[in-house]
Formats: structure tokens, sequence, C-alpha cells
């Protein structure tokens, strides 16, 4: 759809922006922001049923329950993020398509590794895909670490 959308004759095909990074970042965000909305959606619809006598008792207003609900969901919600990372680090379909792979200029790791292998060069497709995984790992990583820190002082 993105494709379409985007091509020469489609309706947004004046911005001539398929097979660009942008149009990249358009097919991820449309792939990542329903899983994100999702598992936010959730989380919060969780804590409003937890929260809701006790804020509403205390006389809290929009923004104070808002910014209630924001703060005690902010590791759900990072978690959320993370599982929109995930989904976007694992893209290929849509990035080719709407990308192009082309080299130096929308080439991305997934398309990459999936470029590499379709050559036979699987020892350069598999070394792409493992720092891809500590790529990943890193950033997981980096998280937990963020959360036991802001755990950490929140007891200390």
């Amino acid at each position: 759809i993105v494709y379409l959308l985007l091509s020469r004759a489609g309706p947004l095909g004046f911005l001539g922006i398929l097979f660009t990074p942008s149009a990249m970042v358009v097919a991820q965000m449309i792939l990542v922001t329903p899983i994100i909305a999702a598992v936010t959606r959730q989380v919060i619809e969780d804590l409003w049923s937890e929260y809701r006598e006790p804020l509403r008792s205390l006389g809290a207003g929009p923004w104070q329950l808002m910014a209630t609900l924001l703060w005690d969901g902010r590791f759900s919600l990072l978690t959320a993020c993370l599982a929109g990372f995930g989904r976007a680090a694992a893209e290929v379909g849509a990035v080719i398509i709407v990308g192009g792979n082309i080299n130096h200029v929308t080439r991305v790791m997934t398309t990459a590794i999936a470029l590499e292998t379709s050559k036979g060069d699987l020892a350069l497709a598999l070394g792409l895909g493992l720092i891809l995984l500590a790529i990943a790992i890193a950033i997981n990583a980096a998280v937990l670490g963020l959360r036991a820190t802001a755990t950490r002082s929140a007891y200390a």
C-alpha cells in the first residue's frame, strides 16, 4: 500500500520520495505504530483500572492523571517501544519494496543480509546478522540498565 501511495501514479507520488530513506521511514512507522499503540493502550488501561478511584478521590485533574499513569507505566511503555524497535529491526520486505535496496542510499542491515544470502555469501550474511543481533542486545541491555538504575534510585 505504501508503495502504491508513493509511486508516481499514486496520490503521494508528487512528493518523489519512493526509493529514498524517507519512504523507508514512512513504511517502518506504519508497521511499528500499531504494535506500540496496542501495548501502550493496554498498559494505560490496566493502570487506569488500578488507579482510577484513588486518583479521583484525591481530586487529580486530567493532566495529573495522565502524568501519574505515564510515570507509573514508564517501564512498561519502554517495553512497548522495544517491541516496536524489534519489529522495525527485523523488517525486510517493506524496506526493500519502498527503499529499493540501493547501495549506499537505502540499503540497511536486514536488506544487506537478505542480499548476501541470496548471492550465496553466507559468511558475510551471518556476520551482519551477528552484528545486528549484538546491536539489539546492546539496546535491550541499556534499557535494562536504565530500569535497574531508576529502580535502585527510587528505593535509595
